[in-house]
């Protein structure tokens, strides 16, 4: 008799393992990023200079507060994903008022300030309200935060780097089809964002249930690492 009991329990927790497993199959399943909702792919895949890794490219913008609030998110799942990836960023354009914002973050890239000043930059604009709305301004904040003024001055001002630069950012908002920011390219061919990867979450047509920024953001990271496989199996 005990040991018809102990057959039976066997098969009960066998079944109740096989349940829970094929429950969590399909609520992975059922929450893998849907081309069209979560994210988009482009009609037309962009060439990409990234080898055997996956390149993942931001557009964003100093004076935007969400791109404000999604970086130190972003910054720290760059650095877990490593070797997986090349990190770029776009700092798009914006018309005349934002000119100097988008020649600030090229001319750190050029000086191989950014780590150390990215941060700050945004910081200056949405902490101390800082507009860098001209040259001079700039060229004050960068003076103030410790950048050697001339040396900043020169590659700001430089006449073919930096015509390069900006030209390179208007070309490549157009041919990812960028129109609000930020947005995340991966691979070349697919382009996802806080907004865009939170409009498919169960529940996120809910006023009820309506998603937090954070939450927006951390959907984001959850396809971004969804694309980034998608994009690294398909090199093979």
């Amino acid at each position: 008799m005990r040991l018809i009991r102990l057959i039976r329990l066997s098969r009960t927790l066998l079944c109740a393992a096989a349940i829970g497993f094929g429950a969590a199959a399909s609520a992975v399943g059922a929450a893998d990023p849907k081309d069209g909702v979560q994210y988009l792919t482009l009609p037309q895949a962009q060439n990409t200079d990234a080898g055997n890794k996956v390149e993942v490219t931001e557009f964003f913008a100093y004076s935007c507060p969400h791109c404000n609030s999604f970086e130190p998110l972003l910054a720290a799942w760059v650095k877990q994903q490593g070797d997986n990836i090349v990190f770029k960023r776009v700092h798009v354009s914006g018309g005349p008022g934002a000119l100097a914002q988008q020649k600030l973050f090229y001319t750190l890239e050029a000086l191989g300030l950014i780590e150390p000043y990215h941060l700050k930059a945004f910081s200056a604009m949405h902490v101390e309200r800082l507009r860098f709305a001209s040259d001079e301004a700039v060229f004050d904040w960068a003076a103030k935060a410790g950048i050697d003024r001339a040396r900043f001055v020169d590659a700001y001002a430089s006449p073919f780097g930096m015509p390069a630069k900006l030209r390179r950012s208007e070309r490549m908002m157009a041919d990812y089809r960028i129109d609000s920011w930020p947005t995340i390219a991966i691979g070349g061919r697919y382009l996802t964002s806080p907004t865009q990867a939170g409009a498919g979450a169960p529940g996120s047509q809910s006023a009820k249930t309506a998603q937090t920024e954070t939450q927006l953001q951390q959907s984001a990271l959850d396809v971004m690492n969804f694309l980034v496989a998608k994009a690294k199996a398909e090199k093979k």
